[in-house]
């Protein structure tokens, strides 16, 4: 949710890249913290740090299947002078009452069962005779224990050291470790974690819910026949993913017609659900770039400032852009342009910080790092202008995908990084060391 409007500047003001992007991250807030249950957290980032209530594991446990043994028992075993022991019992996994296990003597126990006392290490059952009563054989022994091993004897063929075998109570996290850090974003493992600590739910900042939608008359879904004119709608696909990627739960909107009415409509219907809302098109300076017309005068009266901003950004592509913050509960809106490479890039610079801003991290852009341009050809790009083009980086260097055009989506979908060239320069020659956004 927004809590501050867009800075006022004019009409004509030209925009860097930095500025546009500072005052997003200044206007986006991040969302509320919530309690969920562990699997409705993922992907969500924590808000509290977590202490371990209790080490891990609990107990002393085997992690082998075999026998648990006191180490001066089986000391100088061979295959030719095997350790005849007496097994006294099973030891299962999840057992209470433990066995105590005496001179001489062994327990059956499974992987993860409690050390019983007196025991001191774990012999694997192939080093023993499985308690089947064989001689002694080469190689491997049984490979799994026999139900009439219990209270009759087992050989073992090798000697073992102290606590063999045997994990120890608090080898993995002992209690009061911390266990998680906030703003660790939840995945598979730390959740695996969290319920191995006795946490069925956790304090989180929840993932934003982004409304992505396309305009133009000209746009048709997938699968259906284009007529005269149109082309299919991939802006509104590419961008749902994206937002998807980067955390958020996102919903993309069917391709609304060149109607303002229409459009501020379908906007006013999707805010119930939206966190953030992502317009794509209509904000240049056409005849029919109804996103402008629709938005650029909706405002609340009890809030001063508000509404959709648009402007011009010293960029390419990207130029035009809009943001601000709708309906009753100021959520934030950005508007990128409709050409798919315009919009795709747009949406790594600006929009995938405020989703990130919005989980609750603090590191919210792409990695970035240098690399060596590799081309046929100098790079030109338009002096005042930054810009991003598409490429391919591996091994410290970085090679161009494709050409300038805003609308080639085909280089868009071989490229893994955007080649920046800055706004001082006109002309980049091959070999230069030049700043690269990782995007995979």
């Amino acid at each position: 949710m927004s809590t501050a409007a867009p800075h006022a500047t004019g009409q004509d003001h030209l925009w860097s890249v930095d500025e546009h992007l500072e005052d997003i991250l200044a206007t986006v807030r991040p969302l509320e913290p919530i309690e969920l249950n562990l699997l409705d957290a993922q992907g969500c980032v924590l808000v509290d740090d977590i202490t371990v209530p209790v080490s891990l594991p609990p107990f002393d446990n085997s992690s082998m299947d075999g026998y648990a043994v006191r180490v001066a028992d089986v000391a100088g075993a061979s295959e030719e002078f095997p350790a005849v022991l007496d097994v006294i019992g099973d030891v299962a996994a999840g057992q209470a009452g433990l066995l105590q296990v005496g001179p001489g003597q062994a327990a059956r126990i499974m992987t993860g069962a409690p050390l019983p006392p007196g025991a001191e290490a774990v012999v694997p059952v192939e080093w023993t005779d499985g308690g089947l009563g064989e001689g002694p054989v080469a190689g491997m022994r049984a490979r799994s224990l026999a139900p009439e091993a219990a209270d009759g004897q087992v050989r073992v063929y090798r000697p073992c050291a102290a606590r063999a075998h045997v994990r120890a109570k608090g080898s993995d996290v002992q209690a009061g470790d911390r266990a998680l850090d906030a703003g660790t974003i939840l995945g598979p493992p730390q959740i695996a974690l969290l319920a191995a600590i006795g946490r069925g739910t956790v304090r989180v900042r929840p993932r934003p819910r982004v409304v992505v939608m396309s305009t133009g008359s000209e746009l048709v879904q997938p699968d259906e026949e284009l007529a005269g004119g149109q082309i299919y709608d991939s802006n509104s696909f590419a961008l749902t993913a994206a937002a998807r990627d980067a955390g958020a739960i996102a919903y993309r909107v069917g391709a609304v017609a060149d109607d303002a009415e229409t459009l501020r409509t379908a906007i006013e219907d999707q805010l119930v659900r939206a966190d953030l809302m992502v317009t794509t098109g209509g904000v240049s300076v056409g005849a029919y770039d109804v996103v402008k017309e629709a938005l650029a005068h909706v405002a609340d009266e009890d809030e001063p400032g508000s509404g959709v901003e648009f402007r011009k950004l010293a960029m390419q592509p990207g130029k035009p852009q809009g943001f601000g913050s709708i309906g009753p509960d100021h959520t934030p809106l950005l508007a990128l342009p409709g050409n798919p490479v315009s919009s795709y890039v747009s949406f790594e610079l600006f929009v995938r910080p405020a989703i990130r801003t919005l989980m609750g991290l603090t590191d919210v852009h792409r990695p970035t790092t240098r690399a060596t341009l590799t081309a046929d050809k100098p790079l030109t790009s338009p002096k005042g202008r930054r810009q991003f083009l598409r490429g391919r980086y591996a091994d410290g260097t970085v090679t161009p995908v494709g050409g300038a055009g805003s609308h080639l989506v085909a280089a868009l979908a071989r490229a893994d990084a955007l080649i920046v060239v800055p706004e001082d320069a006109e002309s980049v020659a091959p070999g230069t060391d030049v700043e690269v956004v990782l995007l995979g």
